[in-house]
């Protein structure tokens, strides 16, 4: 029962991604906010009377512990926002999900690059795809895509094969395994990588979910890139995630002759960067996957012993407030001037649910 009250919050049909995180960021935990009164509601931007009138009224219980039966059974776990391997770069989109259904392991995922296309791709398409997807996880990069048939398939066994790491993100429950012929794959990549949703478990693979699905695809990542893509389809819907979210977006050419090409073509013409080579992609990210064996860059400003104590600890990985007094042996007052003090010299940021991680 320990995330009861995580499921509860967001059965209620009012309260949103963005809702949900404001509520976190209010009370600090989703149990504070269910329990919160009207009048302390009412002062949270965006929650308004029916909003606040729902989070008193709506009986969330049978919703909550149905969530908690099913994920006793489902084999799979949940990540949130307040937890360390929760994806940081997904906490940098508009409504990044409270939490995700993950089987497998999110730890070690930075820096990742989708690989996105069609699910009738060509030989072409998919020999690109699978030499491409090998070579960035041998770089260390993980490989992203959507565990659909097609280039995603491609994408994470190419990945798989190089002896690298691959997220597969669902737009069904964690527990759905489709398309059925890739059920050797979900288990490979459950083992080898991660398979996540932000759909409750037992959802089906509906049409409608995809443009959900594919906003965490590119969330996720540093990059996109787009292999085989019609003029209309799902993969230049993630593209322009992508391109919302800041995101670097890629394009392999294509025959110009066949409609599965006129997408990337048109992507590679509005500025999207044409990939020849996996040289073409690692140069464009923020930092480069095979970072194993270096040193780390120390920080271009001065810390105090204590402000470096902090800073060694956020180095590892996002961490809650609680977390940080319990690892450095410090008061509370302490930490919370010293966190401060980082944040103005631009070394570390406040994330949703006084979570705190490194610039």
């Amino acid at each position: 029962m320990e995330h009861f009250y995580w499921f509860a919050l967001k059965s209620i049909p009012q309260v949103g991604n963005v809702t949900f995180r404001r509520l976190l960021e209010q009370f600090g935990s989703p149990a504070r906010a269910l329990a919160a009164s009207a009048s302390e509601l009412a002062g949270i931007k965006g929650v308004s009377v029916a909003v606040a009138a729902a989070i008193g009224s709506h009986d969330y219980r049978p919703a909550a512990e149905r969530e908690c039966e099913l994920l006793g059974r489902s084999g799979a776990r949940i990540v949130t926002l307040l937890d360390a391997d929760y994806p940081r770069p997904l906490l940098e989109i508009p409504d990044p999900p409270p939490y995700l259904y993950v089987k497998g392991s999110l730890t070690g995922l930075e820096p990742a690059v989708a690989v996105v296309g069609s699910r009738r791709a060509s030989s072409y398409g998919l020999l690109a795809t699978r030499r491409l997807a090998g070579d960035l996880a041998a770089h260390g990069i993980t490989v992203v895509s959507g565990m659909a048939r097609g280039v995603d398939t491609a994408a994470h066994r190419g990945a798989l094969s190089g002896g690298g790491r691959s997220i597969g993100v669902l737009g069904c429950g964690v527990d759905v395994v489709y398309p059925p012929e890739n059920r050797e794959l979900f288990a490979a990549m459950a083992e080898k990588g991660g398979l996540v949703s932000e759909f409750p478990l037992g959802t089906l693979p509906l049409a409608e979910n995809s443009p959900r699905r594919n906003r965490i695809i590119s969330g996720i990542c540093r990059g996109v890139l787009v292999v085989e893509a019609e003029e209309r389809s799902g993969s230049l819907i993630t593209a322009q995630y992508a391109l919302e979210q800041g995101r670097e977006v890629f394009a392999i050419p294509g025959n110009i002759t066949c409609s599965s090409s006129r997408g990337t073509n048109r992507l590679i013409k509005q500025g999207a960067k044409l990939v020849e080579t996996v040289d073409d992609i690692l140069e464009e990210l923020p930092q480069r996957g095979d970072t194993r064996g270096l040193t780390e860059t120390a920080p271009a400003f001065e810390l105090t012993h204590q402000e470096a104590a902090i800073f060694t600890i956020l180095a590892a990985a996002p961490h809650h407030i609680d977390d940080i007094i319990v690892k450095s042996s410090l008061t509370v007052g302490d930490v919370s001037a010293i966190l401060l003090r980082l944040e103005l010299k631009g070394a570390v940021q406040q994330l949703p649910g006084k979570l705190f991680a490194l610039v």
